[in-house]
């Protein structure tokens, strides 16, 4: 219980363990017909829709079994490694291409796209008196809190907030991919001002920058960045925009969507789904366990040293005693995670270069040796495979962005999708989402409090 708490810590003790045991349902009422966490029996996750947005593909059905499969990531059916490569390729930014064919569901030609980058560009700038009311006045210690507020305050300043139309979702929908970079900086800026006692520096998002250099723009002090680190940036934005309908956040996204919310509630609610540790933060995670496995062993190079030490913190004798490393394992791919494959092809150019080789060097470490190990502790048989969080976190800090932003910057990149999962929503299904859960409780009579 904090300071200002009005509930006692005494009255909370005294009710903790009655709710402990109320609240306790045993194992035995779980069958194979209630989907814990929405997943089959098998770990495959429950069909709750169909969508055209996003496909993953980890694995195939045989004869009834999973059978392992190079990791695929498609948008509107494009594989994403497609995306990135060929805007690396020819050494241009891509964010802003894929935001287009997530809302639109097609790739635009040269003059919609430059269309599309106007029109963004117009909607860069918050409404006015937004950033002294909602930002400055109200900080946050915690940047994922402060930017679900700032999201849903925006409801106030949009004279057609409610409606639902798709003309008018869709307007919502590129405001707020073009605003997320701002409110993100300059709620950090807020936070190391009023939490961390670092001075304000606040910039003005241009009109002619891309999304991407815009954000690196905002967040630093002296606004500098180079072509690179903001095009290293903007494929990791490619990357984390668009992930199918089950991930979690989007789920959220999805089901606020069916009640007829309005789209500040729906993209808000999402925003707080990603807060949670198990969806969003894994790449925070990652980086203090590297962070810990190089303050603890002599050279990263040394397989056994770095494989002995990887032993202790599964067993919960090391870094923050879970037993998890951190980075591994996913809930659809099994071979490889295709995001993962193209962060570490990134990371190979530029972590020397950066002076980050011994994270890197660690990372793959994590990958090759802890894989085999967490498996046999499992007992598994299907493969598990390093996913994006392993090495994402390693291009944030080679950009000098400060773990307080990674998570947000995750919302940055996957605002898109998740407006083009809302759109599709309020299109396509017209139900609200119901799903039911089976009672535990034993039917009792009602007594009177006078004769308890």
């Amino acid at each position: 219980m904090n300071s200002n708490s009005t509930v006692s810590r005494e009255y909370a003790d005294l009710l903790t363990s009655r709710l402990l045991s109320e609240y306790r349902i045993p194992g035995s009422a779980y069958d194979e017909n209630v989907k814990r966490g929405l997943r089959n029996a098998d770990g495959s996750g429950v069909i709750a829709g169909v969508s055209k947005i996003g496909s993953v593909r980890g694995y195939y059905i045989e004869d009834g079994q999973r059978v392992p499969h190079e990791g695929k990531l498609f948008y509107r059916g494009y594989d994403v490694e497609d995306i990135v490569n060929a805007h690396r390729k020819e050494d241009t930014f891509g964010y802003e291409e894929v935001a287009y064919l997530l809302l639109c569901g097609f790739l635009p030609t040269k003059a919609q796209e430059e269309r599309f980058v106007e029109i963004l560009s117009a909607a860069k700038t918050l409404p006015e008196g937004y950033f002294e009311n909602e930002l400055m006045k109200r900080p946050s210690n915690n940047i994922m809190n402060a930017i679900s507020r700032a999201v849903l305050s925006m409801y106030a300043y949009d004279d057609n907030p409610d409606d639902t139309s798709v003309v008018n979702v869709l307007r919502q929908s590129i405001e707020l991919i073009a605003r997320m970079p701002t409110i993100v900086a300059q709620t950090y800026a807020m936070k190391r001002h009023y939490y961390d006692n670092a001075s304000l520096y606040i910039h003005n998002p241009k009109a002619d920058l891309t999304l991407a250099e815009n954000f690196l723009r905002l967040a630093r002090r002296d606004k500098s960045y180079t072509d690179k680190e903001a095009k290293l940036l903007d494929a990791l934005m490619m990357l984390h925009a668009e992930h199918s309908g089950g991930n979690n956040s989007t789920f959220v996204c999805r089901a606020v969507t069916s009640t007829g919310a309005d789209t500040y509630g729906a993209i808000a609610a999402a925003i707080s789904s990603l807060k949670g540790p198990l969806h969003g933060g894994a790449n925070e995670a990652v980086m203090r366990m590297i962070g810990n496995i190089l303050e603890n062993v002599r050279d990263p190079r040394d397989d056994d040293e770095v494989g002995a030490y990887l032993d202790k913190i599964l067993d919960g004798q090391a870094n923050d005693g879970s037993g998890k490393l951190y980075g591994l394992g996913h809930a659809v791919y099994t071979i490889s995670d295709p995001r993962a494959v193209i962060i570490r092809e990134l990371i190979d150019e530029m972590a020397s270069v950066k002076g980050y080789s011994d994270e890197f060097l660690i990372a793959e470490r994590v990958e090759r040796l802890g894989i085999p190990k967490l498996m046999e502790r499992k007992g598994k048989t299907m493969p598990i495979p390093a996913n994006v969080d392993l090495y994402s976190g390693i291009v944030y800090k080679m950009l000098g962005i400060p773990e307080d932003l990674y998570t947000p910057l995750f919302a940055v990149s996957r605002v898109s999708g998740w407006c083009a999962h809302r759109l599709e929503e309020l299109i396509t299904s017209g139900r609200i989402m119901r799903p039911a859960y089976r009672s535990a409780a034993e039917r009792q009579k009602y007594i009177p409090i006078s004769l308890r």
